[in-house]
């Protein structure tokens, strides 16, 4: 026996992808292929197989106890429309050209319909505080049974209405709520649009001023959770120009950067060189920001002066008590008993 175990009826837009997956049992275990026919009037069943449609189509199977195979199509398109069928049979001659096989091929079909992705139109406002953001379909095909907006897992906000044209109204500036946003159309199958509010990095340093040991390794670290995300990092010291940029694996310095972090590691601090204030610049394709942390180098023997001054102070009063005891008249003798 084989089966198509994916929906026999599947909507898809065209740029989406499709999966279909058969099993197949038998003894001994049976292959399995994929056949399509498409919507043409004199169009025929064709075998597909791993990498066809310029690489769109693949093909995952494996065989173990029973047969299992899994069917993707990347990048649809209105071509793809039309009946997939998965064939199992275990027959030793189910694939030899001039022999009519003893055993049928077993089959399962399932229909697929690439529908024509409608093109929305997106937008970004401001108005007195508030940014305003907006999708419009124009050019429908679908029926709307509502929308919904989305921004990263938690949804936003959602509605039964059936217009072509949906906003969402955020209280705040832009700088503070960058980021995707994402429209949905309740229609089957379901049709998003992508608004992005982009801004210039927001730099925060994790702390504000950074204390390190003479001798030790300091670490300055600065983030940035605005979108799109940093492209460039740049480190400088107070007093330097912006063209004379710290060198990650130059001196003493060590720099770490991924995506929104960056991290400057000072080997072997020193107070008269490494202290000072740092800046932290970060570019991305609209704009750049920074942020500045303060460096201070302790000596070495600072950890020791609570407790050199504690031992001061017990050896101070150690000398007043002896001085005192010194200086005080010995008790008198007393007058002896006479006999």
């Amino acid at each position: 026996a084989g089966f198509i175990k994916s929906p026999l009826s599947q909507k898809r837009l065209t740029q989406d992808s499709v999966e279909l997956y058969c099993e197949a049992i038998g003894n001994p275990i049976p292959e399995i292929q994929w056949w399509f026919e498409g919507n043409e009037p004199n169009e025929t069943y064709a075998q597909l197989w791993d990498g066809a449609r310029q690489d769109r189509v693949k093909i995952n199977a494996t065989y173990n106890l029973h047969s299992t195979s899994t069917i993707c199509i990347a990048n649809l398109s209105s071509e793809d429309s039309g009946m997939y069928e998965c064939r199992a049979s275990n027959d030793p001659d189910r694939n030899h050209l001039s022999k009519s096989p003893k055993v049928k091929w077993i089959r399962s079909q399932a229909n697929v319909f690439v529908i024509e992705r409608p093109d929305i139109k997106t937008q970004v406002t401001t108005v007195a505080g508030k940014v305003i953001l907006s999708c419009n379909m124009t050019t429908p095909s679908l029926a709307i049974d509502g929308h919904e907006w989305i921004h990263g897992d938690k949804i936003l906000q959602t509605d039964k209405d059936s217009s072509l044209f949906t906003s969402h109204t955020i209280e705040g500036k832009m700088e503070e709520h960058s980021g995707i946003y994402e429209c949905v159309y309740k229609t089957n199958p379901e049709i998003k649009g992508q608004v992005n509010i982009s801004v210039a990095p927001q730099v925060v340093a994790y702390k504000k001023s950074e204390h390190g040991n003479e001798g030790d390794t300091g670490v300055l670290t600065c983030k940035c959770s605005s979108f799109p995300a940093v492209k460039t990092w740049v480190w400088y010291k107070n007093g330097q120009e912006v063209s004379a940029a710290i060198i990650n694996g130059s001196g003493r310095y060590i720099i770490k950067s991924s995506g929104n972090k960056t991290e400057l590691r000072i080997l072997k601090l020193s107070i008269e060189e490494d202290m000072g204030d740092y800046h932290c610049n970060a570019t991305n394709d609209y704009g750049f920001g920074g942020a500045v942390i303060n460096l201070r180098v302790r000596s070495r023997l600072a950890a020791l002066w609570p407790f050199l001054g504690i031992v001061a102070e017990v050896l101070v009063l150690v000398t007043i008590i002896f001085i005192y005891e010194k200086r005080r008249k010995p008790d008198e003798v007393p007058d002896g008993k006479s006999g």
